[in-house]
């Protein structure tokens, strides 16, 4: 049975955690009332050549919730980490090779030649030598193209070292491509990416990605989440997604995937409530802050509408805004600790009495 000075003890310290105090801050207004997810557009492209393993390292150094690699397939099947459709922009690849069709497409080289190139950085605040102050990264070759499969290892590795849960979130890149969508879910499943646990949310901007990498994971028994991309969209007044191959509306959407992430140019506050009120998230993209102060201009008014997570290029940055609306700790009453103090000097005296 419980003693009298045991009741009074575990009735007070009971009244003091769960009496609401003045001013406490509340859940966060997301779908889920979990804190904003900041996803690591590229990697750490604003500070080091995107797409690549130094790159997703720093970001996960920089406090990512999910680093995000735009997959490719390459001439002879592979699949690498490669926003654009051509390796011009980001790599030296005119400096070796000649061009072929006319171009420069991820699709006319095989994985060997695009490993024996080097990705060059891009971004705002990038060096030209890429290098971030007080950052080595772990691994040689940091600024090469990537295979998805090497970038789950980095993740996994990281992950396990770390203590740390960062997720992955893969896209698909444009046009549709049957083989490539079935590879990414088949790479996944490979590396041991198939638990809820592990995080995987699968997006594209074609909607027939979405319901064929959807159809693939229950095929494949991957568990992700999957989200359309492309713009804020309304068609006789009811809110959708402009994606790479038209329109669908959020309630088709949601028939297939678990979000949207769309531009941030066309989000509002109505948008994001009526996404929520079919279960949809909402991840915006592309926030690129140059100072911390422009980070919470650009983003915190989302994020009073309820966003639910958002791409950016400089995830210190988005770390920084998201922990600024992180609730507050509930004080504990002034007088608790005395309280407690007292109530342990009785024990003690009882105790001895007993003894």
């Amino acid at each position: 049975m419980m003693s009298k000075l045991t009741l009074v003890s575990a009735t007070l310290m009971a009244t003091a955690f769960s009496a609401p105090m003045a001013g406490a801050a509340s859940l966060y207004n997301t779908l889920s009332g979990e804190a904003p997810v900041v996803v690591a557009h590229r990697g750490a492209s604003g500070y080091l050549p995107e797409e690549t393993l130094g790159g997703y390292e720093l970001a996960m150094q920089m406090g990512a919730d999910y680093i995000e690699p735009d997959i490719q397939m390459t001439a002879d099947g592979a699949l690498v980490a490669m926003h654009d459709s051509t390796l011009s922009r980001t790599t030296n690849v005119a400096a070796i090779f000649e061009a072929r069709n006319g171009g420069y497409k991820v699709s006319d080289f095989t994985l060997a030649e695009i490993k024996s190139l080097t990705v060059v950085p891009t971004g705002a605040l990038s060096s030209p030598d890429s290098t971030y102050p007080g950052f080595t990264p772990s691994m040689t070759d940091a600024y090469k193209v990537p295979t998805l499969g090497e970038v789950l290892d980095l993740l996994t590795e990281y992950n396990t070292t770390n203590g740390t849960e960062i997720g992955i979130y893969p896209e698909s890149k444009t046009p549709y491509n049957s083989a490539q969508n079935q590879a990414i879910v088949a790479t996944l499943k490979d590396k041991g990416y198939d638990e809820p646990s592990d995080k995987v949310i699968l997006q594209s901007f074609v909607f027939n990605s979405i319901i064929e990498m959807a159809e693939a994971s229950d095929e494949q028994g991957v568990s992700a989440s999957f989200a359309q991309l492309g713009s804020v969209y309304t068609v006789d007044g009811e809110y959708g997604v402009y994606g790479s191959d038209g329109f669908n509306t959020l309630t088709d959407i949601a028939g297939v995937a678990d979000g949207v992430g769309v531009s941030s140019g066309g989000i509002t506050e109505a948008f994001i409530t009526a996404a929520h009120d079919l279960g949809l998230i909402v991840h915006a993209y592309t926030f690129r802050p140059l100072s911390e102060a422009a980070a919470f201009d650009m983003i915190q008014p989302m994020l009073d509408w309820g966003l639910d997570g958002f791409f950016t290029d400089y995830t210190d940055f988005g770390r920084l805004v998201v922990d600024a609306n992180a609730p507050a700790p509930v004080p504990l009453p002034a007088a608790l600790p005395l309280l407690m103090a007292g109530l342990g000097g009785l024990v003690m005296v009882r105790r001895r009495k007993a003894a």
